[in-house]
């Protein structure tokens, strides 16, 4: 089955806009299945000589028996004239990588069961695949020549797990047996009859994954491809992240020999083109969650690291170190400013200088191609979907490779701008979105959505894009939307990120009120007419916010952190809250209490949505499950809804639909009517 093929464009095009108009009949413009259709653009990856680019493209697809999002790679020519699609099929290939010589791409594919690598000619033909690895792949890179590939695999489960499971006595014990992630290298021939690869690591030393970077390897080949810089942790565990530390492996020998092994967190190593220099990102010491991060060098052979200067959000924790440039004297790096992702570069001695430009331009997957003279990314604005974008990083001038999203429903975007007000010590930041048919001098209900981490921020991504919170949606119907950045948030510095330790709910929550008496002031939104949203750590500002105030008149908690204490015990990173608040809750349990909605929630009025993933191991459903219960002990409207084989964000387009459905009627139902 063609992906994108004409039948099955229109034919998906048309279910969802008949699922739009049948719940949305009134909507004058986006509606949550129309959202849908916005595809993602993922990784960004430019050919070695600079004349094409590869880059992914998801689409979601509800048919019957089916909710899914796949995903296919996509090729165009850099000078933005033509594109088209490489590889086709009903399972995804993603995570595309060039070889050096630029004649052939490596994916990662389940098309036959476990997610393994596959190659592809470039001018075309079929897949072959590379590994058979019982367990899933989950990273890899090229080596500098390309006759080797590196690649990360979780441990398969042994013959006798497997008969236990069989006869229904696989009882497990917390932390033993933990699968790891292990390092391994292939040789790439014409054959694939045979899988010959050769695993390098073992034992207690898991590979680390660095899942918010293009191609998601924490490993790096020296120039000559003897040696691999890599970062590995204890175990794959979320919460064991700041064991982070790096070594170096023989490749030929599998000798492994460590080159930092300190209190901090250390990863992201990178080669220098000359090979005898090693960068990488390294953490506060001891680590924190909320904690700087800052650019490294050392000797390829060990040594003292050497920090670079700070970046502009002391490299919070959302940037990205991409690579050195082609000389060798400058890193480029991605992070947060303010609203918008952008790209730079950190000279080995000095400033960092702004690459990106493009004022409301948000940058997201941005990649160097082999050769470092090109970089991939992916750019949008609050009005434009996401496309594929390439520069030259000698000359920067972002072409637009991609028209992916030029089919799309031709429907009117709402105006959102930029806002700030003062809060406290504090300049806040904000997005509003206003109503689609606003009109200066009327006054609309206000939507207020949190957004999670708490370290996240909100930034210039599309406001058409499906979320849980359909932000088009509700501007089509007549809301306007407050998206605030408040303390916590990355983008604005150490001192703004630290400054809700042990104070959830407290500075925070004046910054999110004071952000809505200004948009009141604005003369833009009803204060007899709000509500207020978010996720995870939005959750948690909703859950607390309608346990101090009654000035909003419909929530929706998703995901929430309500109870902090039983949150500690339950979630997967228990680390977490003892972190935020500087020390146990049964060491300060009033502390724990004074911060948690959970133990202010007597009296609260306000009618409340809650949504929760059932199979969420980051925030547990238990924490969604007390504040639906305690409300509804007490009389107040509420309504909860539990998403089936959901984690922390909900995974399956069916669902995700449902989700935005849901709190847009909610709001509706609690605010339109005057």
């Amino acid at each position: 089955m063609k992906f994108l093929s004409c039948c099955l464009a229109v034919g998906f095009a048309f279910f969802l806009l008949s699922v739009a108009s049948a719940a949305d009949n009134d909507t004058p413009g986006w509606a949550p299945a129309a959202m849908l259709q916005v595809k993602r653009i993922g990784v960004v990856q430019v050919s070695p000589d600079g004349r094409q680019a590869a880059f992914t493209v998801r689409r979601a697809i509800i048919e019957e028996g089916k909710s899914e999002y796949l995903t296919h790679i996509w090729l165009a020519d850099t000078k933005g004239e033509k594109f088209w699609q490489l590889t086709q099929g009903e399972k995804s290939c993603d995570e595309p990588q060039w070889s050096p010589d630029g004649n052939t791409i490596a994916f990662i594919s389940k098309r036959e069961g476990k997610a393994n690598l596959w190659l592809i000619a470039v001018s075309g033909g079929e897949a072959k695949q590379l590994t058979k690895t019982p367990g899933d792949v989950s990273s890899f890179r090229w080596s500098p020549h390309g006759s080797t590939i590196a690649f990360t695999a979780i441990d398969p489960k042994t013959n006798a797990e497997k008969n236990s499971e069989r006869d229904k006595n696989d009882a497990r014990v917390v932390d033993e047996d933990i699968k790891r992630q292990r390092l391994y290298v292939v040789e790439v021939k014409e054959s694939t009859e045979t899988d010959e690869r050769r695993q390098l690591t073992e034992g207690e030393l898991n590979v680390a994954i660095d899942s918010a970077r293009p191609g998601k390897a924490a490993f790096d080949w020296s120039p000559d491809g003897k040696t691999i810089a890599f970062a590995h942790t204890t175990t794959p565990q979320p919460d064991h992240w700041p064991s982070a530390d790096l070594s170096l492996i023989d490749v030929a020998s599998k000798k492994i020999t460590t080159l930092l092994g300190t209190p901090a967190a250390e990863g992201s190593p990178r080669y220098s083109p000359s090979g005898d220099t090693i960068a990488f990102v390294g953490s506060d010491n001891p680590p924190t969650w909320a904690g700087r991060r800052r650019i490294y060098v050392l000797p390829a052979t060990g040594g003292v690291p050497r920090a670079l200067a700070e970046t502009a959000d002391d490299f919070g924790r959302y940037s990205e170190l991409i690579g050195w440039t082609e000389n060798g004297t400058e890193l480029l790096y991605s992070e947060i400013q303010g609203l918008e992702w952008k790209l730079l570069a950190m000279p080995l001695n000095g400033p960092p200088r702004l690459i990106s430009n493009g004022s409301g331009m948000s940058l997201s997957g941005a990649a160097l191609n082999h050769s470092r003279t090109m970089v991939g990314f992916g750019f949008e604005t609050s009005s434009q979907p996401v496309e594929a974008y390439v520069s030259s990083l000698k000359d920067w001038k972002a072409v637009a490779v991609s028209r992916v999203n030029r089919d799309l429903p031709t429907m009117a975007m709402p105006k959102t701008e930029a806002i700030h007000w003062k809060s406290g010590e504090f300049e806040i930041e904000g997005l509003l979105t206003y109503p689609l048919d606003y009109k200066p001098g009327t006054k609309y209900p206000l939507l207020v959505i949190a957004h999670g981490g708490p370290m996240g921020a909100f930034t210039r991504t599309c406001d058409a894009s499906p979320g849980t919170y359909p932000v088009a949606a509700f501007a089509a119907r007549g809301y306007c939307i407050l998206r605030p950045n408040v303390r916590g948030s990355s983008g604005y510095g150490a001192k703004m990120r630290f400054a809700n330790h042990k104070d959830w709910g407290g500075g925070d929550y004046r910054d999110l009120l004071a952000g809505v008496d200004h948009v009141i002031g604005l003369g833009v939104a009803d204060g007899e007419r709000m509500g207020i949203m978010g996720w995870s750590y939005g959750g948690f500002m909703t859950s607390w916010t309608i346990t101090q105030t009654n000035r909003f008149k419909a929530a929706s908690v998703g995901a929430g952190v309500t109870n902090l204490v039983s949150f500690t015990g339950t979630a997967d990173i228990p680390s977490f809250l003892p972190d935020y608040f500087g020390g146990e809750f049964w060491d300060q349990p009033q502390l724990y209490e004074k911060h948690s909605a959970m133990f202010h929630v007597r009296g609260v009025k306000t009618p409340t949505l809650v949504q929760h993933g059932e199979k969420d191991e980051r925030v547990p459903l238990s924490q969604g499950l007390e504040f639906y219960n305690a409300l509804k002990r007490q009389g107040c409207p509420t309504k909860m809804v539990i998403y089936p084989r959901t984690p922390h964000g909900i995974e399956e387009p069916a669902l995700l639909l449902d989700c935005m459905q849901r709190n847009l009627e909610w709001f509706d139902q609690h605010l339109r009517c005057k």
